[in-house]
């Protein structure tokens, strides 16, 4: 028998007040199978126990609400009996291991999510952060990432339709990939997580288990080192082929109406799926771990009960209707093998060939694990970051050279070489392409479709962590807007440093503050999410990156908008302040190394009046294209309109924003200030569209007009900007492309 030590509850990540806790709550010592299933229950990663304080506060209710958070996905009511199931989680830490892998299993671990709701997935996105393409081992680990994405969700048939690409140098030691996946229900076929019915059988389903990913979950819990890449072993290994079978088949079971229960055996593994479920239900459950298919010869309970081997679930059956389930795993030739049953109390019991190795109460491996309202505080060097004295940087440069090299940043330009590796139309409900505007995809035999937006500024949040948490949620749901789709609900990823420093503590906080302030001026409910904690790399911590999925609902899917121009001689209207704000901004940290400022303002009334105008103009057919200003400004915003067209330009004149002195022209066209959105509509819809701003109370100017094959724009009457439309595309649609080729700097 092992002894519980320090070095052992180390190992464990227990530390020795959470130890204390484990023996009041167990009356006894426990032994190695029971602390490792304590040891995956509660590492942050599974338990929330730094973060739960806080998420509590968010709003997660609302007229459209059918599940939030607690179960395995959130859905929202669309019309006609279904219902949107989405979630957005994170596979960061195994995705810097083993990128291929990590990803991979990233993508499968969210589709179990959602088809475990009874939901069939339907869409795919991806928020993604690395370091800086100049340097061999980010390349690396982008490339690694986008294959594993593109082989796993290529392989199942999901189509992956959007998402966003990031690269800064703080991403370098901690990658983030983040995955969302959207899948429809019928409202009254939602499956839940819980296991109920004393005596009914509890099934195993799916692939064998093996070692791989064993402590998956402590080792997403804790900060990298150098000896991170001896982790590798933790790392699971996934088989997409496997994974539709198993999803056809769990689709099916449903369908029977033989099913009481089901959970994926994501993060911990067994041991999570068995003491989840008997906690949601109220009732125990008693399991042989003999009967569990495994892979590999000689595996102990302890290996068993805490592998996170991919693509399996845990069902709970009801009793007399086994070999209806079994049936139909059978057909799909899958493992369907009855290792239990749901038992009255509330305990959780392993056995190991008929012997007792494991008795635990559910509830103290899930509601009773700990809670911490972790000190808190203001980074010393907060304050000084907010200066910005643009008189500092020296002369600004060219606008026309700071133009060029914006759209060939790799963060803004075209992510075509990611997405080019996706099969984006599979499953034939896309109807707009990666890169065109938010994700839209129609639900079918239905006159709705949805659209999908993931965002998240990390910038803007060092800056400010209240300020840019709710930027995010504005973001996305402006994204969404502008393809005509009305917010409905939202979910969360938020990535941040080792919560036990209160600096990073502190900037948690603060984004959820923002985040719950935002989503309630909106009226955008979070229906669930997932928290990434402990992403640092020898103490060196990312950018707080809280990265926001929203849907939105367009009641007719014609009725759909994108960014690009449609016809010459259409007007250009900015909707909106451009207020010139350069904090945080793409300018700074590509033209001048820096990031500093205070990022943009935010008036949750008016970027709510100008998300209803946008979606009323569209649903009214009074504009043709919709684009929110963003990463680069408005500059980068009217050319990327004009990008996809075919060569299609404007001249454009706006007026001078803000108070930068020698910077006024690149404050003007680079700043990011917030709530703006550029459209164009045919002549005979000025009257209509200037009249509609007017009355919701949004600012509206024409700036241009559409027509000719170069992109011109003046500032005040002079020109500043003026490109071949073909040249700037070229431009933006290459920069990943020549950097991921020729390796390192593209010459830009």
């Amino acid at each position: 028998m092992t002894v519980i030590d320090a070095a052992v509850l180390e190992r464990h990540g227990i530390a020795p007040d959470e130890y204390a806790r484990i023996l009041e709550l167990m009356g006894r010592e426990p032994n190695l199978l029971e602390l490792g299933l304590f040891s995956v229950m509660w590492s942050e990663h599974c338990s929330y126990k730094s973060s739960r304080v806080h998420l509590k506060t968010l709003p997660t209710t609302g007229p459209r609400v059918v599940q939030g958070p607690g179960e395995n996905a959130g859905a929202v009511d669309i019309g006609g009996g279904l219902c949107a199931v989405f979630k957005i989680e994170s596979h960061n830490h195994p995705s810097f291991i083993e990128p291929y892998q990590g990803a991979a299993t990233g993508v499968g671990g969210i589709i179990r999510d959602i088809f475990t709701m009874g939901a069939r997935p339907i869409a795919l996105l991806n928020a993604l952060r690395f370091g800086s393409l100049e340097h061999p081992q980010a390349r690396r680990i982008f490339e690694g990432v986008v294959s594993g994405i593109g082989g796993y969700g290529n392989s199942i048939g999901i189509p992956t339709v959007g998402g966003e690409v990031v690269f800064d140098e703080l991403y370098a030691g901690n990658p983030l990939v983040n995955v969302l996946c959207l899948g429809i229900a019928r409202a009254d076929d939602i499956v839940k997580g819980a296991a109920r019915g004393a005596g009914n059988p509890v099934y195993y389903v799916g692939a064998r288990t093996g070692r791989d990913g064993i402590h998956g979950a402590t080792m997403a819990s804790a900060e990298f080192d150098e000896s991170s890449a001896e982790k590798r072993p933790a790392v699971q290994v996934g088989d997409p082929f496997m994974e539709k079978l198993l999803l056809e088949a769990c689709l099916e079971v449903m369908k029977t109406g033989a099913l009481v229960g089901i959970q994926d055996m994501g993060a911990a593994g067994l041991t999570c799926s068995t003491s989840e479920m008997g906690s949601r239900g109220g009732h125990g459950m008693v399991v042989d771990v003999m009967h569990v298919p495994q892979r590999e010869t000689g595996m102990s309970p302890y290996e068993i009960m805490l592998s996170e081997s991919q693509e399996r679930m845990l069902m709970v059956v009801h009793r007399g209707r086994e070999r209806e389930v079994e049936a139909v795993f059978e057909k799909w030739d899958l493992h369907a093998v009855k290792i239990g049953e749901v038992a009255e109390g509330d305990r959780l019991k392993i056995f190991d060939h008929g012997q007792l190795v494991g008795d635990v109460p559910n509830r103290a491996l899930t509601d009773e694990a700990p809670v911490y309202r972790r000190p808190m505080r203001e980074p010393e060097w907060q304050a000084e970051v907010r200066q910005l004295d643009l008189a500092s940087l020296g002369a600004p440069p060219a606008a026309q050279g700071a133009f060029e090299a914006l759209l060939a940043s790799p963060t803004i330009a075209s992510k075509r070489w990611v997405y080019g590796q996706y099969d984006h139309t599979v499953g034939t409900n896309t109807i707009a392409q990666p890169g065109l505007s938010a994700a839209i995809v129609r639900v079918k035999d239905t006159p709705v479709a949805l659209a999908i937006s993931v965002d998240g500024n990390g910038r803007f949040c060092y800056l400010d962590p209240h300020r840019g948490g709710m930027l995010a949620v504005a973001e996305a749901a402006r994204n969404v807007a502008c393809a005509g789709g009305e917010p409905i609900g939202a979910t969360n990823n938020l990535n941040f440093g080792n919560p036990e420093r209160p600096e990073i503590m502190w900037q948690f906080a603060e984004a959820v503050r923002g985040i719950g302030d935002a989503c309630r001026a909106l009226e955008v409910p979070i229906t669930g999410g997932n928290v990434s904690l402990y992403n640092e790399t020898e103490g060196r911590a990312i950018y707080p990156t809280p990265v926001l999925g929203v849907i939105g609902l367009l009641d007719d899917a014609e009725a759909t908008c994108t960014r690009t121009f449609k016809q010459p001689g259409a007007f250009v209207v900015m909707l909106g302040d451009n207020r010139g704000e350069l904090g945080g901004s793409e300018y700074l940290a590509r033209l001048h190394g820096t990031v500093r400022g205070v990022p943009p303002a935010l008036d949750l009334a008016r970027e709510r009046a100008l998300q209803r105008l946008v979606i009323d103009l569209i649903r009214a057919g009074a504009v043709q294209s919709a684009h929110d200003c963003a990463e680069g400004g408005l500059a980068v915003t009217l050319a990327e309109c004009a990008f996809g067209t075919g060569g299609l330009g404007l001249r454009a004149d706006v007026p001078a924003a803000g108070d930068a002195g020698p910077y006024q022209a690149h404050a003007t066209l680079f700043g990011e200030s917030a709530s703006r959105v550029v459209v164009s509509a045919a002549p005979e819809r000025r009257a209509q569209v200037i009249e509609a701003a007017v009355a919701a109370g949004v600012p509206a100017r024409v700036i241009g007009e559409t027509g000719g094959a170069r992109i011109a724009i003046a500032v005040e009457g002079t020109v500043v900007i003026d490109s071949a439309v073909d040249h700037a595309e070229q431009l933006w649609s290459t920069a990943i492309e020549r950097r991921m080729t020729r390796g390192g700097d593209s010459g830009l």
